[in-house]
């Protein structure tokens, strides 16, 4: 497994199903690394948009990685909710993503009940296996939240920014009744108070292989 330093990393690697799961999955996180890694590489992956959500999945990307001097965001066109029927596709663009060499891939966690983030998290496991991978999570009403094990502390103002840059930019998903700034404090606080972030705040990923050195 490689060795890791996140105030050292050069390439990051973040998976989403959906056009708006990376950022409410680990938008504090993706800005914190990025503040604290100038030059950092980034690719970002998005596997099912299309219309606007293809241009609202692209400009969130930016806004999230401003910053970041090497940026690529790849937005896919698979049909949503239908990942399990289409795994040979996906897995032969997950095959292209190898050459990237990421530091750290994020991505959906395994026992999420949704279909298609199962099926980006196995994928992810399939094709960096000897990678630091760590899986966020997506709350949503299928009531899968489970017990993260790694948790990373994220200040107010990062917060405050994640939230107000997912509002900003999917305005498509804001009849949504889950879709607000309620519900996207409400987790980040619950999972600051389980670690005890000095902040009060934090996000919360599940890590199955992590090797300290």
């Amino acid at each position: 497994m490689r060795h890791v330093r996140f105030d050292r990393l050069q390439r990051l690697l973040c998976l989403g199903a959906h056009s708006d799961d990376i950022e409410i999955g680990c938008g504090g996180t993706v800005l914190k690394l990025a503040a604290a890694n100038p030059g950092l590489a980034v690719t970002w992956v998005v596997l099912s948009a299309g219309g606007i959500r293809t241009r609202e999945a692209q400009a969130s990307a930016r806004s999230f990685l401003r910053g970041a001097t090497n940026v690529e965001v790849v937005v896919k066109d698979f049909r949503t909710s239908f990942f399990p029927y289409q795994g040979t596709e996906i897995k032969e663009f997950f095959e292209t993503l190898k050459p990237f060499q990421p530091d750290v891939v994020m991505t959906h966690y395994r026992d999420d009940r949704h279909q298609d983030h199962r099926i980006v998290s196995d994928l992810a496991w399939n094709t960096f296996r000897s990678h630091v991978i760590l899986e966020y999570e997506v709350p949503k009403y299928d009531g899968d939240l489970g017990s993260p094990n790694l948790f990373v502390s994220i200040t107010p103002t990062q917060l405050k920014k994640k939230n107000r840059l997912l509002l900003k930019h999917f305005g498509s998903q804001r009849d949504k009744h889950w879709f607000d700034e309620d519900l996207f404090q409400a987790l980040p606080r619950l999972r600051g108070m389980e670690c005890d972030s000095p902040t009060g705040f934090a996000e919360a990923f599940y890590s199955r292989k992590l090797l300290l050195g």
